[in-house]
């Protein structure tokens, strides 16, 4: 009981000990943001206006980079969260060892843009797989490869968000996995269920909050970044992040607003999507604790 007294009391200094830099963090980022909201509604001359955001929402181009915005990030998080899912419920006894969990850190250590170029350097046309595949006659030549990078789909965005991000997927259930009582499943089994009865019965209603949670941070995250679009993507039409960029630093101050509009929109969408499906997480977590997940 005193060891666990100590404890908490060592927590409370620790927080204590990080509250004025968590309070200048957030100082700096409310300024940051509040700076960029302001920009979004000034002309050059410093006025007040909404034309931006009107302008906006009637620019093709914006228009056509919301569209592969969503796609891609959809697609990507949708693809990374089953395949960790997946591959931890597979692995998690294995990864019980701890050297064992290098082999997920690895991909996390590598940075997003090096792990762009890796795929670039791999999977375009003149990249090594279609040397390698032209060398063994599969193919006349690299013309022949498929297009995998730098292509309108985006298909190369979401190969390496994809293999960046499961191994994150994967660190953030396996210790859902170690809480389970997989005692459960057992008897689930026992009485007749399925491997799917198992699952959704036993696991599902621990793994749902996670995964929702770890979902609202990879969405926000690609949805933002800007390096793995900038050398992957094509001209026209770019993920929002490249276009706000294009806007920013093309010469043309009249469209320095157009650029803080260009993310400020979809921040704020985030920022409300992301409060409700926490909201509802959260009650989902309450009912748990009441054993009334069904």
């Amino acid at each position: 009981m005193n060891g666990q007294i100590g404890l908490l009391k060592n927590k409370w200094k620790a927080g204590l000990y990080l509250l004025p830099a968590v309070m200048v963090i957030f100082l700096l980022v409310g300024y940051g943001m509040w700076s960029a909201v302001a920009q979004s509604f000034q002309t050059i001359d410093g006025s007040w206006t909404t034309n931006s955001y009107l302008t906006l929402f009637r620019n093709q181009l914006y228009l056509d980079s919301i569209i592969l915005t969503i796609r891609v990030t959809t697609i990507a998080t949708i693809l990374a969260l089953a395949i960790g899912l997946v591959m931890t419920r597979l692995l998690y006894q294995f990864f019980r060892d701890s050297s064992s969990k290098l082999l997920v850190w690895i991909p996390i250590l590598i940075p997003h843009f090096v792990a762009g170029y890796l795929v670039f350097l791999f999977l375009s046309q003149s990249g090594l797989l279609s040397s390698f595949l032209s060398h063994l006659g599969v193919i006349e030549n690299r013309a022949d490869f498929p297009v995998l990078v730098q292509d309108q789909f985006g298909l190369g965005i979401i190969l390496t968000y994809v293999w960046k991000e499961v191994p994150f997927v994967i660190l953030m259930l396996l210790p859902v996995y170690y809480e389970i009582d997989h005692r459960y499943s057992e008897v689930v089994r026992t009485l007749g269920g399925s491997r799917w009865d198992s699952f959704k019965t036993v696991e599902w209603p621990w793994l749902l909050p996670v995964l929702v949670e770890t979902g609202v941070i990879l969405f926000a995250f690609i949805a933002s970044a800007f390096e793995v679009p900038y050398l992957l993507g094509v001209t026209r039409p770019e993920m929002l992040p490249v276009r706000a960029y294009e806007w920013f630093f093309n010469g043309d101050w009249s469209k320095r607003p157009l650029a803080f509009s260009a993310m400020i929109v979809p921040g704020v969408v985030a920022l409300l999507l992301s409060i409700s499906l926490i909201g509802a997480i959260q009650k989902h977590r309450l009912r748990m604790v009441k054993g009334r997940v069904r």
